[in-house]
């Protein structure tokens, strides 16, 4: 006999935090997107351009990831995550009201503020979501609602930058803020569906915690890193995301000249090779939701690794146009496996008490590898073909989903298990 059609939906689209937290990370993108753009766009016309001013919006937006990960993360294990969130999207809309007050008072430098206070604030609250997942999803399905998350990103990565540029360009800066503002107070909202912190459970609210002790707070600090590196699982996931890291920033700033050097194009053409990847993103998204529930996340994860391993030396090596594109979106495609399955197996393997410090610890670990690797690139390339870069990036990626091999027998729980996993 047929079975209704309810009890052939996906258990995860029956959870009640994945549908709140999905839809506070759409808004937080569009609010996230509007911001950078805007602000951009805003210091470029008020400072005539200036590329000094134009890198301190990009320092005002990066800085805080290395200097508050690791401490957002530490609160994040003593506060009430929910709060703390909830907190952190209401800060942050107030402080982009409070940056667009000061704006029509006259002073334009403090539209630095706006990138700043916002990329602070999120080094508190996404460990902190890190907790909630891990309290109220289940284990098997860690890896389909990571996935339906890099999907969203994916989706803000193709259309946040026009969205934001339509609303500066239509609307002007004012109003791109006060958008930016009601974005961030409807993530907040939609945070309200959430379940609320049980006190019994661990953690402390902002107010109750005792934040002016600095030895206690170092202590914390050090427990979250011998935490990590006491896990073999962690470990093996940090390290391969580090060389993940070190893999992407070597070839990051190269496009232009894989156009120009090895297809013999103009420059105009980066356009080819930017929007198969672009499509490949998006498609991406979807297609990694649809493989997390039928693999395990190790597998989810060795499976992205290989496919950009190929990807990134059939670019390289690629002279025509049509494989170098094939190349870029084999690579999209299946990028957000590498992240969905690392987010689920770090889930999968740490205490519930440690989640805000090891996302604390291992968040800035891709950016600074990557960052690191993107300083050198300019000049490793004076000193070798670009060809090689790009195999010895792909190399990099090999050598990352050798790093994991141990865990590709791991005991973690299977998306077959799904269905007898019970929400909490």
């Amino acid at each position: 006999m047929p079975q209704p059609r309810e009890a052939n939906r996906p258990s995860w689209l029956s959870n009640r935090y994945l549908r709140a937290v999905l839809a506070s990370a759409v808004f937080a993108q569009l609010g996230i997107w509007i911001r950078n753009f805007a602000v951009l766009l805003y210091v470029m016309e008020r400072s005539g351009g200036d590329a000094g001013a134009v890198a301190l919006v990009s320092v005002a937006e990066y800085a805080p990831l290395f200097l508050f990960s690791i401490i957002g993360g530490v609160f994040a294990d003593r506060w009430r995550p929910r709060r703390t969130i909830v907190l952190c999207e209401w800060l942050s809309a107030g402080s982009v009201l409070g940056v667009w007050i000061a704006l029509r008072a006259g002073d334009w430098h403090a539209i630095f503020l706006a990138a700043l206070v916002s990329a602070i604030l999120s080094q508190f609250s996404q460990p902190a979501g890190m907790k909630l997942f891990k309290r109220h999803v289940p284990e098997a399905e860690m890896a389909v609602g990571m996935a339906a998350i890099q999907t969203i990103f994916a989706v803000f990565m193709i259309a946040g930058p026009a969205l934001g540029t339509f609303a500066y360009a239509r609307f002007g800066i004012g109003a791109a803020l006060v958008i930016t503002a009601s974005a961030f107070a409807l993530s907040a909202i939609s945070l309200a569906a959430v379940p609320r912190d049980d006190a019994s459970a661990g953690g402390h609210s902002p107010a109750d915690s005792p934040a002016g002790d600095p030895s206690r707070l170092s202590t914390q600090f050090a427990d979250g890193f011998r935490y990590l590196l006491k896990s073999r699982v962690l470990s093996l996931l940090s390290l391969s995301f580090a060389v993940v890291g070190l893999g992407v920033g070597l070839i990051q700033p190269l496009g232009a000249f894989l156009v120009t050097e090895r297809l013999g194009l103009p420059l105009g053409a980066l356009q080819w090779i930017t929007i198969p990847y672009g499509a490949g993103e998006l498609i991406g998204g979807f297609l990694v939701m649809k493989l997390a529930m039928k693999i395990a996340p190790q597998r989810l994860l060795a499976l992205g690794l290989l496919v950009n391993a190929v990807g990134i030396a059939a670019t390289g090596l690629s002279t025509t146009l049509w494989l170098c594109m094939a190349g870029q979106f084999a690579i999209a495609l299946l990028q957000p496996a590498i992240f969905a399955g690392n987010a689920a197996l770090t889930m999968q393997h740490t205490e519930e008490r440690m989640i805000g410090r090891v996302t604390g610890i291992r968040t800035p670990l891709l950016t600074g590898a990557m960052l690191t690797m993107m300083s050198l690139a300019g000049t490793l390339k004076a000193h070798m073909p670009l060809a090689l870069m790009y195999v010895s990036a792909a190399l990099l990626f090999v050598i990352a989903l050798g790093v994991i091999a141990p865990l590709w027998r791991s005991s973690a729980p299977s998306p077959s298990a799904s269905n007898a996993a019970s929400h909490r």
